[in-house]
């Protein structure tokens, strides 16, 4: 495989394929108060993703619970850290789900901060609020990106229980990313998250509930070799992953880790194919593709809803790489 990386570029210097206009219209607009009319958060939004406008537009959106403050400090990451999170909104699960019916959402991705000061980390609101969008519409795909389930000597519950919560809770897809290679980790992610944790967290939930669809992502950009995101895919597919997406990592401050690469679309595009190689029911690559991407999530609804008809007409048929549209 050719290499991955593009040309080093100046600081600040962003390719053409990387400039979008910014959300606007009468459809954000109008998302935006239903969100604020009930105080929640977005990762879309604290994220800054490029894509917002275009998913909110066809029918997927990702809710971030548990407040706006997150008790990990990345160095990639634009949201708000401090070593004790905000205090819970008790009525967040069904703000949520209310959030999702007057969206007229069709997948919803529910993300989190991490709450490594809470007893359970969190995982008894983010079951609470799969079971609030469930009850609201049961015909609403829910993917849940959750943390790594750190247990701490704050943690009552070990990282399998906190795992287990959340998928009783029925999450059609669970998902977890690496954010980037093994040998970037320390310097890319807070020094608690652990590489070696991260697939053990999504090797667990495959465990805990076979059949389950699991999801990663990582960001390129950072300094990482092909030969390193050749073996980061390897360790996906070892450890189970279904469904792993590839994106450009963009610096969101300045007080951020600088971007090092800028990888062209060209290069995602044979990467791709590459991950598709080695046996991912999908995989989505691309400069603008992030962890929740609709691309991604459109796929999932399709596949999901084949195996729900499947089941329900007392089949165990293999699902298609290629299932029906959403």
């Amino acid at each position: 495989m050719s290499s991955i990386h593009n040309k080093r570029i100046t600081p600040g210097q962003k390719p053409d394929w990387l400039k979008v206009p910014l959300p606007s219209g009468p459809t954000v607009a109008n998302l935006e108060k239903v969100l604020r009319d009930r105080n929640l958060h977005t990762v879309c939004e604290e994220a800054k993703c490029p894509n917002m406008g275009e998913c909110w537009a066809s029918g997927t959106a990702t809710f971030m619970v548990l407040g706006d403050t997150c008790t990990r400090g990345c160095r990639f990451c634009a949201v708000k850290t401090h070593s004790q999170g905000t205090p819970v909104d008790q009525d967040e699960p069904e703000k949520v789900a209310e959030s999702c019916v007057a969206m007229g959402l069709k997948y919803v991705v529910l993300t989190m901060v991490d709450r490594d000061d809470l007893p359970d980390g969190g995982a008894g609101h983010v079951a609470a609020t799969i079971r609030a969008i469930k009850r609201r519409n049961p015909e609403l795909l829910v993917e849940a990106l959750v943390g790594d389930w750190l247990q701490t000597e704050r943690q009552t519950l070990t990282t399998e229980q906190m795992i287990a919560t959340v998928l009783a809770a029925g999450p059609d897809v669970y998902a977890h990313n690496v954010e980037t290679v093994l040998r970037l980790t320390p310097r890319v992610r807070d020094h608690r998250c652990s590489y070696a944790r991260s697939l053990d967290t999504l090797r667990t939930a495959k465990r805990l509930q076979p059949g389950l669809v699991t999801k990663s992502s990582l960001m390129l950009g950072l300094g990482e070799s092909e030969r390193e995101v050749e073996q980061a895919m390897d360790d996906l597919r070892e450890y189970g992953v279904d469904v792993v997406t590839f994106g450009q990592y963009l610096r969101p401050t300045l007080l951020h880790l600088p971007v090092r690469d800028h990888i062209t679309p060209a290069r995602f595009q044979a990467l791709e194919a590459r991950a598709m190689t080695k046996g991912f029911l999908y995989v989505a690559a691309g400069p603008l593709v992030r962890s929740s991407y609709k691309a991604a999530e459109f796929y999932l609804a399709g596949m999901l809803r084949q195996r729900q008809a499947l089941a329900a007409a007392g089949t165990s048929a293999p699902i298609s790489s290629t299932p029906e549209s959403a």
